[in-house]
């Protein structure tokens, strides 16, 4: 297959060419479930971790060699690859390398956890559709709120159905009319206890932070992280976060970002500090 070129228009030669990604491994049922949904939308390729790599944000660390796999997904994709590596290296894989075409969207997820707040460059899930961006390709980040003993698994005890319900009705919309102007990439989170029916709303970041990590001193001067749990100040949330509207409303946090980290706000004549 030839290289594909960076493109930043949503019209594709024939049918749209979806790129799926995600951060638990090209063997995760919630991958499965995003590319069942979203399967008569497009041409669907996929090019996800060979190991579960949760929590390398956009990292390109790994081998970045290439396997085709089975899926038993009930359809016929373009492709499946795993990608020896994190994320944004199996998003720079599939971009780059793997594509017969300009790609119109990456999805990635659906990740087993939400990605709330000011923490989320953490994430794989994010790193992959901030790569995505970064190559002028709209992307979704699509995560299900799940109990932090199922993060690093594959447990068939998540329903994923109406998660995959809200990515194909992100990605129809954005086939059909684009993101907002200036909007780089959407971050769903769908509660635990959604149905089809359960409202979404626009959101911004927490600046709280919203899991964090336990640090264990394993020698003198040297600490391993062995889990982490949320922590977060329910009463002082703010009203239009993410976090508000998953955790008090619960409702689908549809969240928008750019990945433009510019304070232009310091930018301009009216500005009087001066580092130098």
């Amino acid at each position: 297959m030839r290289p594909n070129q960076p493109t930043n228009h949503w019209a594709a030669q024939t049918k749209p060419l979806l790129l799926l990604t995600n951060d638990d491994g090209i063997y995760s049922p919630g991958l499965a479930a995003l590319a069942r949904s979203l399967s008569d939308l497009g041409d669907i390729l996929i090019a996800a971790p060979l190991q579960q790599q949760s929590g390398v944000g956009r990292s390109l660390i790994g081998s970045g060699t290439i396997q085709p796999v089975e899926l038993n997904l009930g359809f016929e994709p373009l492709g499946v690859y795993a990608v020896e590596g994190t994320p944004a290296l199996s998003v720079r894989t599939g971009v780059v390398v793997l594509t017969p075409r300009p790609v119109t969207l990456v999805v990635a997820g659906i990740n087993y956890g939400e990605n709330i707040g000011v923490g989320i460059t953490v994430s794989g899930t994010l790193g992959a559709a901030i790569e995505a961006a970064g190559y002028q390709v709209p992307s979704l980040a699509v995560s299900l709120e799940t109990d932090v003993a199922h993060h690093f698994t594959h447990s068939n005890a998540i329903d994923f159905s109406v998660a995959a319900g809200f990515a194909r009705r992100a990605v129809i919309k954005a086939l059909s009319v684009g993101f907002p102007p200036g909007v780089d990439v959407v971050k769903l989170d769908i509660p635990c206890d959604a149905v089809p029916q359960t409202p979404w709303k626009w959101t911004n970041l927490t600046h709280q932070r919203y899991f964090e990590s336990t640090l264990v001193e394993t020698a003198p001067g040297q600490v391993q992280i062995k889990g982490y749990e949320r922590m977060i100040d329910l009463a002082n949330l703010e009203a239009d976060s993410d976090a508000h509207a998953l955790l008090i409303d619960r409702v689908v946090s549809v969240c928008p970002l750019t990945i433009d980290l510019s304070a232009k706000g310091l930018i301009g004549p009216d500005n009087d500090w001066n580092p130098l």
